[in-house]
């Protein structure tokens, strides 16, 4: 009889279209790498089969047992402990995408089972499987709160980002124990970035005086800020010229806020203000603006060209003018020239902006580092990014060697940009 039904099953041959339990058994007895693989895609594959594909010997044919909807989840409790990084990869990305989707009434026993597999995906070793996990669930208000805090709190920015930018499980409460913890270094930017921001989470990250984090909460329109809280900012942010367009930006922007400001920043910012219909300025505010505007004028024609590349070229700009050398760059970091330096960084490395703005926002020195020798710049340049860009902390900040070399090789630098998904 097994001969009958291996006769059926040609070398090479696909399965049927309408696969029967005996085609599916020949298949295996076969062991035909090409047939096996198949089998263990297929939404109709018996569940018994898909199963023993799952410790099968070929990579390739278990991660399709990971991928398929339809393995049953005593086989993909197997697959949580695969040796191969691509096969736990594939199914954290479909635990993740299959539990919320899970009906309430399910059955608990099914439901419990697939929870501890994420539970356990979300543990793992290697920071991308973990990852996929916190992109996938990021949105969702179906899986344990549990499980959402503890990508939180992980080690990797990568990894807790998604989480604590978008996760809807987060109350207020863990979002300010998360912060006051300081075990999560890099944590206030994302939250700075959530759809709603309260006011007291909103006065925790000011008090921070994380710069990165301040500048995203200023932006972020539906982030409530108290008057007070937003004084606070103004008077640090003279010397910080990312927080300027943000402030300038911001939505019911008091009277009194406008005045102050009009004291520092540029006056194409002035300028934004001055012609804002939104802030019903009274006669003395827009004299005072007019003014400002004047006296700044003055004072941003008489620069040093020291400080790089004008004022008013764009990064992009200055990259095609040629105009966008180590040196230009360094200075334009020492003047606190955050979104230039960035965009500058994302062209000379070519790794996308997005990319280059988490790197600095994670606020590791290696990480930053490591970007900057990949946009071909010096050591010297990758400590002032580091200081004036990353605002890195003082223990953490990475030194030259020897004054001037990169202390770390190249191998150790590709490492670190793995971490946030840089194409290398």
């Amino acid at each position: 009889m097994l001969k009958k039904l291996l006769s059926h099953l040609p070398i090479g041959r696909k399965l049927p279209h309408n696969l029967e339990y005996e085609d599916a058994r020949a298949a295996l007895e076969k062991n035909q790498l090409a047939q096996r693989t198949e089998l263990a895609g297929r939404s109709d594959s018996p569940p018994e089969m898909l199963y023993y594909l799952a410790g099968d010997e070929s990579p390739n044919v278990r991660r399709k047992v990971a991928w398929n909807p339809h393995t049953p989840v005593q086989a993909d409790e197997l697959l949580t402990d695969d040796k191969d990084d691509e096969v736990r990869c594939e199914l954290a990305r479909k635990i993740s995408r299959l539990i919320p989707g899970l009906p309430h009434d399910a059955q608990v026993k099914l439901r419990e089972q697939m929870e501890a597999i994420l539970e356990k995906l979300a543990d793992d070793h290697l920071p991308r499987v973990r990852q996929i996990v916190a992109e996938e669930i990021k949105h969702s208000d179906n899986v344990p709160k549990r499980i959402a805090l503890r990508l939180a709190k992980d080690l990797e920015q990568v990894v807790r980002a998604p989480i604590l930018e978008y996760s809807p499980l987060l109350s207020d409460d863990d979002l300010l124990q998360i912060m006051a913890s300081g075990i999560v270094d890099g944590a206030m930017a994302p939250i700075a970035r959530r759809v709603h921001v309260s006011e007291p989470v909103a006065d925790a990250i000011v008090a921070s005086l994380d710069v990165s984090a301040v500048a995203s909460l200023l932006a972020n329109k539906n982030a409530q800020i108290r008057e007070e809280t937003l004084d606070a900012i103004i008077d640090q942010a003279e010397d910080i010229h990312r927080w300027h367009k943000p402030i300038v930006m911001r939505p019911e922007l008091p009277l009194r806020a406008v005045r102050r400001v009009a004291g520092f920043v540029a006056s194409s910012l002035l300028s934004i203000l001055l012609e804002r219909d939104d802030l019903n300025l009274d006669r003395e505010t827009e004299d005072i603006l007019k003014k400002s505007i004047r006296e700044r004028i003055d004072t941003e024609d008489s620069l040093s060209e020291r400080d790089g590349p004008p004022t008013g070229l764009s990064a992009r700009e200055a990259f095609d003018a040629g105009q966008l050398e180590d040196a230009d760059i360094a200075a334009a970091a020492t003047a606190n020239r955050s979104e230039f330096v960035m965009q500058a960084l994302a062209l000379k490395s070519g790794i996308p902006e997005l990319l280059v703005r988490r790197i600095i926002e994670a606020r590791s020195g290696k990480a930053i580092t490591a970007l900057v020798w990949k946009a071909g710049l010096s050591m010297r340049t990758a400590l002032e990014v580091q200081k004036t860009t990353g605002h890195v902390p003082r223990p953490d900040l990475v030194l030259a060697r020897n004054g001037v070399d990169y202390p770390m090789d190249a191998e150790e630098m590709r490492w670190h940009l793995q971490y946030f998904d840089v194409p290398l």
